[in-house]
């Protein structure tokens, strides 16, 4: 049952309670976009003027696509402004899991306006899979020396603080408790400490990343200007930390990262209390 003051056990068009995505996704196409299109912020059908109801532009074309198939325990929803834009404006991936918790697999919110930055494919042009397969390295120092985190090929709409409490919504509605996710750099661990989440593994990872950027320590010693990612002063920011970090500083792979949030709760976890806060591009986030 629904928890959070206000929420409501999700049902179906005849009033039977769903609990699940694969419940969901045994609805009619029309009936289960409905319920989907709940996690889109507003602003985000204001500021690109597509009505939440038909999910139409202002041009009368379809800008929202739900891809949720019958028998399948997944949605992904994918904003486009035109069918054959490369990137999303909004791109939301979501899985139940066999613990009857909800995992947040890929958040990704883009102001499509803003300028490109490939850091996503390797120098030949072909998808590098978040680095993993490849570097552009002149595109990651373009996107870092404009303010963007690893990983982001745009910056951000700033949307995701109107999109979780959606989400948690949502997933209160299911009867469940638990969101999980696997952050993919440094930056977004440290921005879903911010907003309520705790580690299942990778906490003491975390701790001693802070401790070995501490001035002396290890980590801060390699911020020696030896690449444009390991630039002295790197340490205090987490924009600087999450680009070393992504550069290898930490000579072993970013892997094994695990959060949860509690429905309604925030487990108040800072692993950097003293950073310097610095303004950047990325508040959209990549799970």
């Amino acid at each position: 049952m629904a928890k959070l003051p206000g929420n409501r056990q999700l049902t179906d068009s005849r009033g039977r309670p769903l609990f699940t995505l694969r419940e969901i996704n045994t609805l009619p196409g029309r009936e289960k976009e409905r319920l989907y299109g709940k996690v889109i912020p507003s602003r985000l059908f204001s500021l690109f003027d597509i009505s939440p109801d038909t999910f139409l532009g202002s041009d009368g074309k379809r800008k929202i696509r739900f891809i949720a198939p019958d028998g399948l325990a997944f949605c992904r929803i994918e904003v486009r402004l035109a069918a054959d834009d490369r990137d999303a404006v909004f791109f939301l991936e979501i899985a139940d899991t066999q613990h009857h918790q909800m995992e947040l697999a890929f958040c990704i919110i883009n102001d499509p306006f803003s300028p490109r930055f490939d850091v996503d494919v390797d120098n030949n042009g072909r998808d590098n899979c978040f680095a993993t397969l490849g570097r552009n390295i002149p595109a990651e120092i373009r996107a870092m020396e404009s303010g963007l985190y690893p990983n982001q090929t745009h910056r951000g709409l700033r949307m995701f603080t109107e999109f979780l409490p959606l989400f948690e919504r949502f997933v209160d509605s299911l009867g469940m408790e638990i969101i999980v996710a696997e952050p993919l750099s440094y930056d977004n661990a440290i921005r879903y400490e911010k907003y309520g989440f705790d580690y299942l593994t990778g906490k003491r990872l975390m701790l001693e990343i802070n401790e070995g950027f501490r001035p002396g320590n290890c980590l801060q010693r390699k911020l020696d200007g030896s690449t444009p990612f390991r630039r002295p002063g790197f340490e205090a920011t987490v924009h600087g930390r999450s680009w070393a970090i992504h550069d290898g500083i930490l000579e072993k792979p970013w892997d094994g990262i695990r959060i949860y949030r509690q429905v309604g709760k925030k487990a108040g976890i800072d692993t950097f209390p003293e950073r310097i806060v610095k303004h950047c591009q990325g508040d959209s986030s990549v799970t």
